[in-house]
């Protein structure tokens, strides 16, 4: 049997008009810093964005998610936030913000498989 771990998740959100408040979920990041794991899965729906918000910029919020990721995975473009630590970066893209890429608060969890994990959080908090 394998061990179970306490992870924290957030659930990403596209707000494309802030001062209505509406969003969408786009994307899940989960986070797990004994075990060196951040990851996150995104997916834009272009057509439910435009639904919210018509006039939706929806190439630039593309590029703002890629970004995110981007920051999520450490990687080299991902400007200096992507080289802090992993704990660090997690809490950089869950913090509060008034912008149109929000997360929710971090909830928290036990899994054992947290790619399995991110998978089963993004099927039922996006998909």
């Amino acid at each position: 049997m394998q061990e179970q771990h306490l992870y924290e998740y957030a659930i990403i959100r596209v707000v494309p008009r802030v001062e209505r408040e509406e969003f969408i979920n786009v994307g899940v990041v989960i986070c797990h810093w004994k075990r060196d794991f951040l990851g996150c899965k995104i997916q834009l729906d272009a057509k439910k964005l435009l639904m919210l918000d018509p006039l939706a910029d929806v190439e630039m919020i593309a590029l703002n998610l890629a970004s995110f990721e981007k920051i999520c995975t450490g990687a080299i473009n991902g400007g200096n936030i992507a080289t802090l630590d992993l704990a660090s970066r997690f809490r950089w893209l869950t913090a509060v913000r008034s912008s149109v890429i929000q997360t929710s608060r971090p909830h928290s969890g036990y899994a054992e498989d947290l790619e399995k994990t991110l998978e089963r959080l993004f099927e039922e908090n996006v998909a």
